[in-house]
């Protein structure tokens, strides 16, 4: 029994139908999404969004397909659209029985008179390839299909206007040839054994209502390349393939059952965990070339739909979305594959869409590279892997000692790791606008010094298995315990989130502390540990994660919303961040060690599966009651930690 079924309660009313969002992968980067309401409300929705330029360069080629059913001399849309004016035609949510997620794969069943039809949308492991797959359940007469296909060819971050983009749409067998006017990727459109008229006509005005909630314009304009038209009697299927392969496997049937295989595969690796988090952790797993000599690796997408793979957030989801779902073989790859990216003792941060030379703005990316290589180990016992890496990692530590780039050094006086410098933002608060860095955190943040102490001690228990000398790193992990004496704030109770700033010691209470008690290697007492997790219980703990800051700080913002600069202004001001639900359960189950309490923390989030991105986690929610979700529908770290916390509390 699935979690994911919904019934007319929630199908047949607009309010719900279009603020739940499905969300289908490829493994290379490429996605489809859309709404229950089949209601475009967001620039990134799609039924190809491929991977041009895997993982990233991501294009919509097709927004949606709009479809009107013939049956017994009556006309049914299927389909929903807002358009500028506001005004919602047609209005094909009413027509839906049931929605459910069979897997990954949203199922839609419309209730047409006494006709049951199902619609089923996947797509193909490894391949820029979207099925779209109909059956006719129960019909007492013929039942005519008619689609539109309505195409694009942009950037995902963008809108269009139909008079800034010429498509040539020609005739091919089995479908349709679309190529953008002086693009150079083509795509196809193919259904067999139906009937197909190009029509090649400009739909204008799609009103994207979450754009416009961003402050975004939130208008779009669709080409329909297409009209597909088929005959349905009862039992039949009808399967419409979009596809940047000329040549894909056009046989429905078989390529369903080739994913629903792949899937049962993947929830078999670990039968206890619920299926929809086992599969919600593998629609972030995908492929990504090393660089110079292009051997194939994989990499963590950060989240779905806009976000590419980021190293801070591939190594923080790294433990629970491969080593918790047991897939070490996909971990062992990714921290190859980003060994090869390290530079001047630092791991890249993130990846342009269209292959430009990777950024390395953050201290904390390659801090996290050493606990995932920790919780590898620690899950395989590959020496032969630790063996490869001990000299990055030895090599990183000397960078960090000498200095690097933005500042990042070792204070020689304490021991402990400095950075930043004005208008960059480094830790994982690194909200920006313009010239704004809205927690710029310049100094000796917290959970950086923690994560610096957690590594050198790693760094220590992977020479002694090494038979490697360790005596330096031991020396300046105890030198870094000692100068992280200075973060504790006797007035308050707890540790100063940044000290040595510009300005002074930050005593602001943020959830950054809890990270000094939950990584393996703690730099603080138990009665201290103790003191964080309580004050963390107390003013940032929500149901979906922890809040950013404390509501009784100044510059507490406990809605997000609005257009950029609001938004950005309030992400790390107050906003809840599900991932930091899995360092908050870490450290209480190390402070109180009881996992059956523990576990209780992550227990919301089984529900909130059905609210928001379907079968996934939401990024980041309000801070204040309801805690609204809000975000990427699908967030790589929300999942990965509590699949890791699950799992954590197995014993």
């Amino acid at each position: 029994m699935t979690l994911i079924d919904f019934g007319r309660a929630i199908c047949s009313n607009l309010l719900t139908a279009e603020s739940r969002e499905w969300l289908v992968t490829n493994g290379i980067g490429g996605y489809a999404s859309g709404t229950i309401a089949n209601l475009l409300t967001r620039r990134y929705h799609g039924l190809l969004v491929a991977a041009l330029n895997p993982p990233l360069g991501r294009t919509v080629l097709a927004a949606k397909l709009d479809e009107t059913i013939i049956y017994n001399d009556h006309t049914y849309h299927l389909f929903t659209n807002r358009w500028l004016n506001g005004v919602v035609d047609p209005h094909g949510y009413r027509h839906i029985e049931r929605f459910r997620l069979e897997g990954s794969i949203p199922v839609w069943t419309f209730s047409l008179s006494d006709a049951l039809l199902e619609k089923w949308i996947w797509m193909q492991p490894g391949a820029n390839t979207t099925y779209i797959h109909y059956r006719l359940l129960r019909a007492s007469a013929p039942l005519e299909i008619n689609s539109k296909m309505l195409v694009n060819y942009r950037d995902f971050h963008a809108e269009t206007k139909a008079a800034d983009l010429r498509m040539d749409v020609r005739r091919i067998e089995n479908g349709l040839r679309v190529e953008a006017v002086e693009q150079t990727i083509p795509f196809y459109l193919f259904s067999p054994n139906t009937k197909i008229e190009i029509k090649n006509e400009w739909y204008r005005g799609f009103s994207l209502a979450t754009e416009q909630y961003r402050g975004f314009a939130g208008i779009d304009d669709h080409l329909n390349a297409g009209d597909f038209c088929q005959v349905l009697y009862s039992g039949d299927t009808l399967t419409i393939i979009i596809s940047t392969d000329s040549d894909p496997n056009l046989d429905g049937k078989s390529a369903l059952a080739e994913r629903q295989t792949y899937e049962t595969s993947i929830a078999a690796r670990v039968p206890e965990l619920p299926v929809e988090l086992a599969l919600a952790a593998d629609q972030f797993i995908i492929r990504r070339a090393a660089p110079k000599d292009g051997t194939g690796g994989h990499s963590i997408m950060a989240g779905y739909p806009w976000f590419g793979d980021w190293g801070r957030d591939t190594m923080i989801s790294l433990p629970g979305l491969t080593l918790a779902t047991g897939r070490p073989e996909i971990a062992r790859s990714i921290l190859r594959t980003f060994s090869r990216f390290v530079d001047q003792g630092m791991l890249p941060n993130r990846f342009p869409d269209y292959g430009e030379t990777p950024e390395y703005n953050t201290v904390d990316a390659t801090l996290w590279y050493f606990e995932a290589i920790r919780a590898y180990y620690a899950a395989t016992g590959d020496t032969t892997l630790l063996q490869e890496l001990l000299p990055i990692l030895q090599d990183i530590i000397g960078w960090h000692e000498r200095g690097t780039r933005y500042q990042i050094h070792r204070d020689p006086a304490d021991g402990l790791l400095y950075a930043g410098e004005p208008g960059v933002q480094l830790t994982w608060m690194d909200a920006k606008w313009g010239d704004w860095v809205v927690t710029p955190r310049i100094g000796k943040p917290v959970e950086i010094n923690a994560l610096w102490y957690n590594a050198l001690h790693s760094l220590v228990s992977f020479c002694e298995v090494l038979n490697k000398p360790a005596n330096h790193y031991g020396q300046l992990a105890d030198h870094a315990k000692t100068g992280f004496e200075r973060f504790w704030d006797k007035e308050t109770g707890y540790c100063f989130d940044v000290i040595d700033t510009p300005f002074g010691n930050d005593s602001a209470l943020r959830p950054n502390q809890l990270f000094a008690v939950s990584l393996h290697h703690s730099p603080l007492s138990a009665e201290r540990q103790k003191a964080v997790v309580d004050v963390c219980a107390r003013q940032l703990l929500t149901s979906h994660g922890l809040r950013s800051l404390g509501p009784n700080e100044t510059g507490y913002i406990g809605v997000y919303g609005g257009d950029a600069q609001k938004r950005d202004g309030s992400y790390h001001q107050g906003t809840v961040w599900g991932w930091l639900i899995g360092p908050f359960a870490s450290a209480h189950l190390k402070v109180y060690a009881n996992p059956k309490t523990t576990r209780t923390f992550i227990e919301p989030f089984f529900r909130h599966l059905a609210e928001h991105g379907l079968g996934s986690i939401s990024e980041i929610f309000d801070g204040d009651p309801p805690f609204t979700p809000r975000g990427c529908i699908a967030q790589a770290w929300s999942v990965a930690e509590i699949i890791r916390v699950w799992h954590e509390t197995q014993s």
